[in-house]
């Protein structure tokens, strides 16, 4: 295990100390930032969580075995593509994958800076000195808006070819094959020159969402502002937070509150949010102590700053010896994102889309040296491969036997308007905010 300098601050007006140290260390490389929005009913451990850099004699973890080895003994940031889980889920990928990534890749950071209220703790690995850099956060600029030529996002497939195979998928649910399948299409710009920390910047000032992260790995960028939790573990509490369930937000107050109750009551998005409960439920049993699964809270509807979410938490209970990656193992791909049952709708998935997901429909998060960790879902989020110079997102809906195809196409291209807006005007090809640290 690696011995980390601990050193803590006294920090206060949160959103600005955040909003500082981003700026500080977002041009650095590996860096991966963490930002809850200040969410409290989503049971965060932190605030927010920073980690920069990698030793030269370090390398990237990014294959199962290296990752089992090291897991439970070190700090580790990273995540798991979306394709990940063909090494259990006996499917192999076969569209193409318009950006290479791999179905892992993790690091063990220098530096990494944990915030929780009015304390900022650093953990250092190396000689750099923590309050040195703490004074060069104090004096940093933080992003702002920035206009530039837009980036304008082609879909991968036409809407008639979305409601052919849509129509498709409806038919193997009236079959009986599955219940529910999340159908998903990808929007990408070629030759993109973009800066992706002021994309972040623009994105996560929009959404404040509770699972937001920002990730740079060498040429790979991910830009998300995720609401959704895919699994956490704090000892041996494993919580899963999956969402199914989507409503607009009104400036009126009244009709703000009566379009959440809409929501809770709507028997569409209850059933398709109760299917994937159940199958997140079955999931957990896999690695779960006989009898601690349960459903803490069922079609719950919380507001975020654009939408209504209808979430349901589903918490159990695991023996300490139990590996933090047979956990995970256990539940990914997230139902959400499948469908039930899972393994059918992957396969489906896989026959009907067009290309692969690769970090869309993953997870993003952290190991800590205990075992525990956190990781999302990747969703509304942008992707960028500085080398190609290629920008993707994925948008995608719920498909059941009762949902209207062409509704459900509207929705994504609803979803996928929202990222338009963001990259209409708040996308540069330099900036000079933040220090490379």
């Amino acid at each position: 295990m690696v011995t980390r300098t601990k050193t803590v601050f006294n920090v206060k007006n949160l959103p600005n100390i955040k909003a500082k140290l981003f700026a500080w260390a977002a041009y650095s490389s590996p860096v991966a930032w963490l930002d809850s929005n200040e969410y409290p009913h989503h049971n965060n451990t932190y605030d927010a969580m920073l980690a920069l850099n990698m030793s030269p004699e370090k390398q990237w973890v990014n294959d199962y075995n290296s990752l089992q080895q090291v897991v439970g003994n070190e700090w580790l940031f990273g995540f798991f593509n979306y394709e990940f889980s063909n090494a259990w889920e006996q499917i192999v990928p076969t569209n193409p994958a318009y950006i290479s990534v791999p179905k892992l890749q993790f690091f063990n950071p220098e530096k990494i800076w944990l915030l929780q209220g009015d304390t900022l703790t650093a953990l250092y690995s190396s000689d750099a000195n923590a309050d040195e850099d703490f004074a060069q956060v104090l004096e940093t600029t933080p992003f702002t808006d920035s206009e530039s030529t837009a980036i304008d996002l082609s879909p991968r497939i036409s809407k008639s070819e979305y409601i052919k195979h849509a129509t498709a998928l409806q038919q193997h649910i009236l079959r009986g094959d599955i219940y529910e399948v999340n159908y998903c299409m990808e929007w990408f710009a070629e030759n993109a020159q973009v800066v992706p920390q002021q994309i972040f910047h623009a994105l996560n000032t929009i959404a404040k969402t509770p699972f937001a992260a920002y990730m740079s790995m060498e040429n790979l960028h991910l830009m998300c502002a995720s609401p959704e939790r895919f699994l956490s573990r704090k000892g041996t509490h494993l919580y899963s937070q999956p969402i199914k369930g989507t409503a607009a937000r009104h400036a009126d107050e009244v009709l703000d509150k009566a379009n959440a109750q809409l929501l809770k009551n709507d028997p569409k998005e209850r059933a398709e949010n109760i299917m994937i409960t159940d199958l997140v439920r079955n999931d957990l049993s896999r690695i779960a102590n006989k009898g601690s699964v349960s459903v803490a809270e069922q079609c719950a509807v919380y507001p975020f700053s654009q939408v209504h979410q209808m979430i349901s938490t589903v918490v159990a209970s695991c023996s300490e010896n139990t590996h933090s990656l047979d956990i995970i193992d256990a539940c990914f791909p997230m139902g959400s994102m499948t469908g039930a049952p899972k393994q059918r709708a992957m396969e489906l998935i896989n026959a009907y889309e067009v290309s692969q997901r690769g970090l869309y429909s993953g997870a993003v998060g952290y190991f800590a040296p205990n075992g525990d960790f956190d990781f999302n879902v990747v969703i509304r989020s942008l992707i960028y491969d500085a080398q190609q110079q290629y920008l993707s997102t994925h948008v995608g809906s719920a498909l059941t036997a009762a949902a209207n195809v062409e509704q459900e196409y509207e929705e994504c291209q609803l979803k996928v308007e929202a990222i338009k807006r963001v990259l209409a005007n708040k996308v540069a090809t330099q900036m000079s905010h933040g220090t490379k640290v």
